[in-house]
């Protein structure tokens, strides 16, 4: 289906699978049980268009689907999309996984999955990014380690001036542990926090996330200065 085939509506989530009986049938449930509208698209260029157009909160995204596959439809939405993706995949390689949290997805689901499972975690990615902009009422909105620099009020990220470009759990992950700078972060607390309680032991979400962070605000991300792995524990930032 191409966006000049659909007349201009608010769109909540959109589904892109190739299977159109999976695609029909998550639809029924998440606009029964969510009241959310929804559109598809059956192959990755449709959902590439169909997300540009309407701006959906959430994309829900098959790895397996033709004309461009999952993998690269995720790493073109991740240049300008800021909302949630979900990736679904008969796949539960962690090498994988790892892969697709790497490239900006948020959350992973294996095929097949219960349909309770899947609106339990839309429910947490939609608690999740409607409540980004929650003051941290205790924490100065000014929040500085080394070169970097956090402006909780803007949600901005700069480092040396330069504002750094962090995706929405990217920064979620950095706001928690800045705003307890010095203090061990656990990995279920992190996991509990961030992505939900029901998220205790997808360890290489953290493993990931950190990497990426990393990447974009230590000098060497090889020898991390600011953010600390607490061997067996978590995670801490500190200002050196």
């Amino acid at each position: 289906m191409k966006p000049s085939d659909i007349r201009m509506r608010k769109i909540d989530l959109l589904i892109a699978d190739d299977d159109k009986q999976l695609c029909a049938f998550l639809s029924a449930h998440l606009k029964q049980n969510m009241r959310y509208q929804i559109v598809t698209a059956n192959d990755g260029l449709s959902a590439v268009d169909l997300t540009a157009f309407h701006q959906p909160k959430i994309v829900i995204l098959d790895l397996s689907m033709p004309l461009m596959d999952g993998m690269s439809v995720l790493k073109k939405l991740r240049e300008w999309y800021k909302g949630a993706i979900m990736i679904l995949s008969a796949t539960d390689e962690e090498q994988q996984k790892v892969k697709a949290l790497d490239l900006g997805a948020d959350d992973y689901l294996t095929k097949p999955f219960g349909i309770d499972e899947l609106l339990a975690r839309v429910r947490t990615l939609v608690r999740r990014f409607d409540s980004r902009e929650a003051s941290f009422d205790s924490v100065d909105p000014i929040i500085k380690f080394g070169d970097v620099c956090m402006d909780l009020s803007k949600r901005t990220v700069t480092k040396k001036d330069t504002e750094l470009s962090l995706t929405r759990t990217e920064y979620e992950l950095l706001r928690e542990l800045a705003s307890n700078k010095d203090k061990i972060m656990t990995h279920a607390e992190l996991l509990s926090k961030i992505w939900g309680p029901e998220y205790g032991s997808e360890s290489e979400y953290l493993r990931t996330f950190i990497k990426q962070i990393r990447k974009k605000v230590e000098i060497d991300p090889s020898r991390p200065q600011h953010i600390i792995t607490q061997p067996g524990m978590g995670y801490r930032l500190i200002d050196k």
